[in-house]
């Protein structure tokens, strides 16, 4: 299969770009779905409990006390996306990136080290090589 010559080749239909962001964690999502879907129905249920107030309906009373136990309803769901979130923050922890000062004690800690392990490399060799000198010989 070549592509003719004066035909322009075949785009895909969209391009993908990376995500700026990444995507919740399935908790933070899944509470996050319910807020909405919690918040929609409650806002349905204000504009019907408006709407049967202007019209005089007796749907009126029962719909705005259901509109306002929907609120508190809708209220706690949308704490409960944020409570999640940070929660799943603390458990799962957040990348952090340790301060310049951090990482500079760290790094003069690691050759401390390294230069503790050579000398002590160093004098095993000048022992050995001294012990095979000194021990006699059968």
């Amino acid at each position: 299969m070549t592509i003719e010559e004066g035909r322009p080749p075949v785009r895909p239909l969209w391009v993908e770009d990376p995500v700026g962001r990444r995507r919740l964690p399935d908790p933070v999502r899944g509470s996050a779905v319910r807020a909405v879907l919690i918040v929609s129905v409650t806002l349905i249920e204000a504009m019907t409990a408006f709407l049967s107030t202007v019209t005089g309906s007796w749907l009126a009373f029962p719909m705005v006390l259901s509109s306002v136990a929907s609120t508190v309803v809708a209220t706690w769901a949308v704490l409960d996306v944020w409570i999640t979130r940070q929660v799943w923050n603390q458990r799962h922890g957040v990348t952090s990136v340790p301060s310049s000062t951090a990482r500079g004690l760290r790094k003069e800690r690691r050759s401390a080290r390294r230069s503790a392990r050579r000398q002590e490399r160093d004098a095993e060799r000048i022992q050995t090589k001294h012990a095979s000198r000194l021990s006699p010989q059968s």
